[in-house]
């Protein structure tokens, strides 16, 4: 993963665009799933504990002939691709965003034109993203695939430039090393994706290090021609992406382009088995609300173990997320951004600079200095017939107050009342003000609806 932002083209949307970005605007939650042979090791390497994950080859400089050594080592016998989906499905997420090539370059599918990946590579011998394809599309559940386009750990001056490519197995890369590689290695591996595994919501690319405009209009022509309802990502580069990207933050405001925001449940993209800085349930809830009052989708990463588990907590916290959206989903789904949104300002849970280092902000639950604050206050989101107010603090005398709120409202319910009690409504000085009842509060967030007239 790289820090920045890259912004999808500003030009106005296709009639075709519009089509393809409906079921990414209906499932509004996603799935991310890093996992490969850096999984292996925790975020360890030679009894050296790592800090870039995802990115230990790079961190430790480890010679491709061991790192080739370590991925045939990958035999992750605990691997279901039946329970990881239906987590997402269970936690209501609607997309998966699985990790098909990562910055080492190692292909975490049958990969023909490689043969460095799951399949011929390792003592695993399957193919789990035909698995997860299998399952996503039994579940229900639409299936995305990240591609790392402008970092490969495994050729020769990608990126251009000694900093982030691979300078300590190659350090005199040829001057053509970023075409060559687009040709004999991204696009045929993008043809196997798109044509063995089914339909393919998205491809979400990463690192558009040296991809020139010409470049971007050759990889989207070449995804659209062989999937013409994919969608892709910003990170495709030059401005030719469907939606923007925002990792590890999210914005201040609503946003005039489609958008996604993908956030760890720690501080790690992958398996790091020392960091246990987990996001509470109420820190994933509202982060989520958020982004919906700002218009966006979420997407919360998972980083399973060497063997094919997604840990426990990941586990327990999707679970409450899943739990929270049984009762409050319509809240979320099918809604859009509320022109009462915007409140609470910019969250960045992770700072990564341009050395390379990496400041985490995320809340850890046993340090008294937490950098970033639980969200206050109260979001909204909004239906043609609804107005929603998500609560994130109960008032001490009972009455909400929403200033702001100029619809003409026929009734007031919480969402998490099992009675569904029409609660007492009255406006002071213009000022909409809703009465709670005593017995109905989720400290995570509680939804109270508004059906206007």
């Amino acid at each position: 993963m790289t820090p920045s932002t890259f912004a999808a083209s500003d030009d106005g949307e296709s009639a075709g665009q519009a089509q393809r970005l409906q079921w990414f605007q209906k499932a509004r939650l996603g799935l991310f799933i890093h996992w490969g042979p850096y999984s292996i090791t925790g975020c360890e390497w030679k009894g050296v504990t790592g800090k870039r994950d995802a990115h230990m080859m790079q961190e430790f400089r480890i010679p491709l002939a061991d790192y080739k050594q370590l991925a045939a080592t990958f035999n992750p016998v605990k691997f279901s691709a039946a329970d990881w989906v239906k987590l997402a499905r269970d936690s209501g997420l609607g997309y998966i965003v699985y990790v098909a090539k990562h910055h080492d370059g190692f292909a975490m599918y049958d990969s023909p034109s490689s043969g460095y990946d799951m399949v011929d590579a390792t003592v695993f011998g399957r193919d789990p993203l035909r698995e997860i394809a299998d399952e996503c599309r039994r579940q229900g559940v639409v299936l995305c695939v990240y591609y790392s386009l402008g970092r490969d750990w495994t050729v020769p001056g990608v990126p251009a430039g000694k900093r982030r490519c691979n300078d300590w197995d190659f350090p005199n890369p040829p001057p053509t090393a970023v075409d060559d590689y687009l040709e004999t290695k991204a696009k045929p591996q993008l043809r196997e994706l798109l044509t063995q595994y089914g339909p393919i919501g998205a491809i979400w690319f990463d690192t558009p290090e040296g991809i020139t405009p010409a470049h971007s209009r050759a990889l989207r022509t070449h995804i659209l021609a062989l999937q013409p309802k994919c969608l892709i990502n910003a990170r495709v580069g030059n401005g030719l992406g469907d939606y923007d990207i925002h990792e590890q933050k999210i914005p201040a405001e609503s946003l005039h382009r489609h958008w996604e925001a993908c956030l760890t449940i720690n501080d790690r993209w992958a398996y790091d088995k020392n960091n246990h800085n987990w996001k509470s349930p109420a820190m994933i809830v509202r982060s989520l609300i958020d982004v919906a009052s700002k218009g966006g989708n979420f997407l919360i990463n998972v980083g399973p173990t060497g063997e094919g588990i997604i840990p426990a907590p990941s586990v327990e916290r999707l679970h409450a997320v899943g739990a929270w959206l049984k009762v409050n989903g319509e809240s979320i789904y099918g809604t859009s951004a509320s022109a009462l949104s915007g409140q609470g300002g910019e969250m960045v849970f992770q700072e990564i600079h341009h050395d390379g280092t990496e400041k985490n902000l995320a809340p850890d639950s046993s340090s008294p200095n937490l950098e970033v604050p639980l969200p206050r206050g109260w979001r909204s989101t909004r239906t043609n017939g609804a107005l929603y107010i998500h609560l994130f603090d109960r008032p001490s005398d009972d009455t909400v107050t929403l200033p702001g709120v100029t619809d003409e409202v026929a009734t007031a319910t919480l969402l998490a009342d099992p009675q569904h009690r029409a609660l007492p409504l009255r406006r002071e000085a213009g000022v909409l003000c809703v009465t709670l009842p005593p017995d109905v509060w989720d400290e995570r967030a509680t939804v109270l609806k508004l059906e206007l007239r």
